[in-house]
């Protein structure tokens, strides 16, 4: 068996790659959001840490300034700059400085605050001096003397080595927290994965091991996401089972149908070659042509229940014109030289359409027709009406009545049967066209009923849903 052609591998669409590769790229977008939160959240709580003492220094010398007799005095407590001495690699730089921004002690160069501080209130802030990037606070203090009073601005600096490198201290164990998060994640991801598309393969595992004719349902739990694909396959191999039940079925019975004429034939054939009088041989001729007629009657039927069965599964339909297809059907099924039959034609004023197939509708009344002028007694009259049930009945009905023997009540339902004649049918029938007429009709969601009309014949009703319009 020739295997199914498959899609270039390039171009197919794997549902793995593709949870692997979003869920792998969340992770990934998680841990770099992290460790930016990380290395903000470092170096944050590093300037707080190291702020706290730059601004502690920064009071204790604002404390030791005096006015006295005018002049400025500074009693440099060193224990205040030893606070910031607990980081060796650091520089410190400190100026103590008028309102008027005399200096009075320090570093006279150190670069001012972006504005004034406020009395009370360190104003921090960072700036380059010397070369390296440098973190300032400046606090401002009124000093009162016996004869005068001023307000003194007192600034500290340190250099920021101490403080990345606890910064980066930080981020360094956060980035090894975060780096075994996010492989966990992808991990779980990967067996996530893995373990949500193992249903796929085990449902892949046992439709590959079935047998080619086992189309039973699936029975196989699955995740509720996988229900209605499921469902649909299971709804899929029962109408394949259907078909082939009925393929082989049809098969059966047009073999065994098409034996016993065939042989039939043969013989008649046979002795009308070993038959010397032409009487007795016409005769035999006449018996051929009779056995090849019959043949071809039932070979039509069965190449049209074939039609049926597939034109019903594949219910490629639209809306159709029923009074339209009576006209086709009448001039199809109704022979158009010797005798004709009476027949009365009534339709009603209000057109009628319906959801179908026009070819299978059509083979249908045809076969009423035909059934109707080889069953009825004459002069044969066909009664064809279409109307509406009702003022807003969504039904269409089509009627066709004859005068013949009808039907034993027995029979209604058996002669819907393929290859199953009513008992008071006429000869020459293969059996085949109420079953055809019965599978149009109900794949069509309709319906069909026989009665037998008073005085004689046989009513057929038909029962169509008809089309919106």
């Amino acid at each position: 068996m020739a295997e199914p052609a498959r899609a270039p591998a390039g171009r197919r669409d794997s549902i793995r790659k593709t949870l692997l590769i979003y869920l792998g790229a969340l992770s990934l977008i998680g841990a770099a959001l992290l460790f930016l939160a990380a290395r903000s959240y470092g170096r944050a709580a590093a300037d707080r840490s190291y702020d706290h003492l730059l601004i502690a220094s920064a009071l204790s010398i604002a404390d030791s300034v005096a006015l006295v007799d005018g002049q400025w005095q500074v009693d440099l407590p060193y224990a205040a700059l030893d606070l910031l001495a607990m980081a060796p690699e650091d520089r410190v730089f400190y100026r103590v400085s008028s309102r008027e921004g005399q200096a009075i002690t320090g570093y006279a160069d150190l670069p001012a605050p972006p504005s004034p501080p406020r009395d009370g209130q360190p104003r921090l802030f960072d700036a380059m001096y010397r070369g390296e990037n440098t973190r300032f606070v400046a606090v401002s203090r009124w000093v009162a003397g016996p004869a005068a009073q001023g307000q003194a601005i007192v600034q500290v600096g340190q250099t920021r080595r101490a403080r990345e490198a606890l910064a980066d201290d930080m981020v360094l164990r956060a980035l090894v927290a975060i780096v075994a998060l996010s492989l966990a994640a992808l991990a779980l991801v990967w067996i996530g994965v893995y373990r949500a598309l193992r249903p796929l393969q085990r449902l892949e595992r046992e439709l590959s091991e079935r047998d080619p004719s086992d189309l039973r349902p699936v029975a196989r739990e699955v995740p509720a996401e996988l229900d209605q694909t499921v469902e649909s396959l299971n709804r899929f191999m029962a109408r394949l089972a259907a078909s082939n039940e009925t393929l082989r079925a049809f098969m059966g019975e047009a073999a065994h149908q098409m034996r016993t004429p065939l042989a039939a034939l043969r013989a008649q054939a046979q002795l009308a070659l070993d038959e010397d009088d032409p009487a007795e041989q016409r005769r035999s001729l006449e018996t051929i042509e009779r056995n090849a007629s019959h043949m071809s009657r039932l070979l039509n039927q069965l190449l049209s229940d074939a039609s049926a069965i597939h034109r019903s599964h594949l219910q490629q339909f639209e809306t159709v014109d029923l009074a339209e297809l009576l006209h086709q059907a009448i001039f199809e099924a109704v022979p158009q030289s010797g005798p004709r039959p009476d027949l009365h034609l009534a339709l009603t004023s209000e057109a009628l359409r319906v959801r179908g197939d026009a070819l299978l509708l059509r083979e249908a009344i045809k076969n009423l027709i035909d059934n109707a002028l080889k069953h009825g007694r004459a002069p044969l009259q066909i009664a064809l009406t279409a109307a509406g049930e009702g003022a807003a009945a969504p039904t269409a009905v089509l009627t066709i009545a004859d005068h013949g023997p009808g039907i034993a009540p027995a029979d209604a339902q058996t002669v819907f049967e393929r290859f199953a004649r009513g008992r008071d049918a006429a000869a020459g029938g293969a059996g085949l066209g109420l079953a055809i007429v019965k599978r149009i009709v109900e794949s069509h969601g309709g319906a069909i009923d026989l009665s037998n009309r008073v005085g004689g014949g046989l009513v057929v009703t038909l029962r169509l849903p008809r089309a919106a319009v």
